[in-house]
C-alpha cells in the first residue's frame, strides 16, 4: 500500500538525518530533556503513527500524522504547560469505500507542573474539538477530560506515564458517544553518543464499546544538538499490541518522528 511506501521513506530520512549528526547530546541531563514531555521548552513534533494490521480486519492499514506543539506558561504565577495535536489521518482501506485522508480532531490540554521528591508531575484539563475534514477522520463531537503525567528523571534515562481521559458532551447527535481511557507507559534508557532506547506504546479503553489493546513498543531515537540551542529528537518505535478484547483494534503499528525543542528566550 502507499501508506507503507511513505512510511519507509521516511524511516530512511530519519536513519540518514541521525547517522549523519554533527553534535549528539552528551549528558544524561540533555538526554532526558529532550525526551521528557514535562520540560520547560518549546516544542514542535513531527510525529507519525503506521498502523500495519487490524484485529478483524483483514489488509486495513492507517495512518495518522500528527503535528504537535508544545509552549510552557504561567498562569497565576503557577508553571504550565499547553500542548495542542491536529492529526492528517487517512483512515482504514476498507471496502467499498476505500480509504479516506483528511484532518482529524484537534486536541489540546494543559497541565499545571509541579515537583515532589524527585518526581515531576503535571495534571490539567484536556479538550478535543471535531474539527476533522470527513466522518471517517474524527469522531464529530466535543469531548472534555482530564490529562495526568509523572515523569522520574535518572542518570540512565527516565521512568513515567501519561493518563488521558475524555468524553464527548456535544456535538453530532448521529454520531456515537465518545467515552475513551488512554495509558502511556514511558521508559527511556541512555546509550551512548546521543543514542536511546524507548519503550512509549499507549495502552487504550474504549469504555463505550468495551473494547481495548495494550501494544508493547521497542525502538530507538538520537538527540542531536543544533545550533542556536535548538535540540532535535530523531526516532522510530515499532509497537506490537500482547492483550486486546474486540475488532477494529491494532495489531502491530509503528510510530516514528522528529521532536524539536527550541530554546526559550531569557528575559532582560
Amino acid at each position: 500500500m502507499r501508506s507503507k511506501f511513505k512510511l519507509a521513506r521516511i524511516m530512511l530520512v530519519l536513519t540518514a538525518l541521525a547517522a549523519s549528526a554533527p553534535a549528539w547530546a552528551q549528558s544524561a541531563e540533555e538526554m532526558n530533556s529532550a525526551n521528557n514531555p514535562l520540560t520547560p521548552t518549546i516544542a514542535l513534533n513531527f510525529n507519525d503513527a503506521y498502523v500495519d494490521s487490524y484485529y478483524g480486519l483483514p489488509d486495513a492499514d492507517s495512518n495518522a500524522m500528527l503535528v504537535r506543539g508544545a509552549l510552557p506558561h504561567k498562569a497565576f504565577g503557577l508553571p504550565q504547560i499547553t500542548r495542542l495535536t491536529l492529526p492528517v489521518v487517512t483512515s482504514p482501506d476498507l471496502p467499498p469505500s476505500g480509504s479516506d485522508t483528511d484532518l482529524g480532531d484537534l486536541n489540546v490540554f494543559d497541565v499545571l507542573i509541579f515537583k515532589k521528591a524527585g518526581v515531576e508531575f503535571g495534571i490539567g484539563p484536556q479538550l478535543t474539538a471535531p474539527t476533522a475534514g470527513s466522518d471517517d477522520t474524527g469522531t464529530g463531537k466535543w469531548q472534555a477530560g482530564v490529562a495526568a503525567l509523572f515523569m522520574m528523571p535518572e542518570k540512565w534515562g527516565i521512568l513515567g506515564g501519561l493518563v488521558t481521559w475524555q468524553h464527548s458532551f456535544a456535538g453530532d447527535d448521529d454520531r456515537r458517544t465518545q467515552n475513551n481511557l488512554q495509558a502511556q507507559p514511558f521508559f527511556i534508557y541512555n546509550l551512548p553518543k546521543g543514542w536511546y532506547f524507548r519503550s512509549t506504546a499507549t495502552w487504550s479503553w474504549d469504555l463505550e464499546l468495551d473494547t481495548y489493546y495494550l501494544p508493547v513498543g521497542a525502538g530507538l531515537g538520537k538527540v542531536i544538538k543544533g545550533a542556536g540551542g535548538k535540540t532535535y529528537n530523531l526516532f522510530v518505535e515499532p509497537q506490537w499490541t500482547v492483550a486486546h478484547d474486540g475488532d477494529g483494534v491494532p495489531k502491530f503499528q509503528v510510530f516514528l518522528g522528529c521532536n524539536l525543542q527550541f530554546p526559550l528566550q531569557a528575559k532582560h
